[in-house]
């Protein structure tokens, strides 16, 4: 029976992704940017072995993450119990810099997944506002192609409180630094004041000590933190071209007579598991902590260089 990294081969090669192309060859640099699975898939064939593996190992379980590094290198987690949000015991992780041949030793026996968000293509309720759905609404602007809006564009119809559904999907650049602020970067900046990251920082440990890679941004700049004033609770990125989703309570701050009376609050579900309880924050995160707050406001989906896509937004005033 062939392993999946044998199979792997054999489907890049009947692709022709495994023939060198001079002219391709030279215009590829280390910022090569892939949007689409398939495309990424023959381009760069490590494409179908990075990601999550899980199964057991010696009768325990276990998770497996591999982040390509480029260059046939990977950055690999293995969690104990199983993956992050699907059974992994918080305990510490064993993090290596590993060769193909390497990965594929440490996974014998271990089974590839490919995880989808329990909350990926939810429909929106009765009443709530549908800001995005594949066509231009009345509800946002910004760059709208192949069905999708893209990093760069903004909500129009303010809110206070509010739930949130948002689907994102980040591009592929094995070329970045793993961390690199470079490496599908935008967020979701709430009121323009609060941002929650979205960032392929799939494979790192937020202990940044143990990763086996120098990484080279804040914890607190990672997918699903506050930007540089929380981290979440559980590290539930997916691996880059995955569909993911952030499910946002949101709780404007309140103000009395021109003067705050209240914090704003956040509870946020990433892929399904809960990463930020209630949580409060007494000003805005980044630059967005040197802008007044306000009782409300609209969203932007920050540009930062990067196509990072953005599908199914609704939004349900409290």
């Amino acid at each position: 029976m062939k392993t999946y990294f044998e199979k792997t081969l054999i489907s890049a090669l009947a692709c022709g992704a495994l023939i060198v192309n001079p002219l391709a060859a030279k215009e590829k640099t280390e910022t090569s940017t892939w949007t689409d699975s398939k495309i990424a898939a023959t381009a760069h064939p490590d494409f179908l072995v990075q990601g999550e593996y899980q199964g057991e190992v010696d009768g325990a379980r276990v998770g497996v993450q591999a982040a390509d590094l480029s260059g046939g290198i990977f950055h690999v987690l293995t969690y104990q119990g199983g993956l992050p949000g699907a059974g992994w015991d918080g305990g510490k992780l064993v993090a290596e810099k590993l060769s193909g041949t390497e990965l594929a030793a440490k996974v014998e026996g271990l089974k590839r997944v490919e995880r989808k968000s329990p909350t990926l293509g939810k429909k929106a309720p009765e009443g709530a506002i549908v800001i995005f759905d594949g066509e231009k609404t009345e509800h946002v602007e910004g760059e709208i192609k192949k069905g999708l809006l893209w990093a760069g564009s903004q909500t129009k119809t303010p809110a206070s409180d509010f739930h949130l559904h948002v689907e994102f999907r980040l591009p592929f650049k094995p070329g970045r630094n793993l961390s690199s602020q470079d490496r599908g970067n935008s967020g979701l900046y709430v009121f323009n004041n609060y941002e929650i990251q979205v960032l392929d920082s799939f494979g790192l440990d937020f202990d940044t000590e143990n990763n086996a890679v120098k990484t080279e941004s804040l914890n607190s700049q990672w997918c699903g933190s506050f930007y540089k004033v929380k981290t979440p609770d559980l590290p539930m990125a997916f691996p880059p071209l995955q569909w993911q989703t952030y499910d946002i309570d949101f709780t404007a701050p309140k103000f009395k007579d021109g003067e705050k009376v209240a914090n704003a609050r956040f509870t946020i579900l990433h892929n399904g598991v809960l990463i930020h309880d209630d949580v409060e924050l007494e000003k805005g995160t980044g630059a967005g902590a040197k802008r007044p707050e306000k009782a409300e406001g609209t969203i932007l989906f920050q540009a930062h260089g990067n196509p990072a896509s953005y599908r199914n937004i609704w939004m349900v005033k409290k």
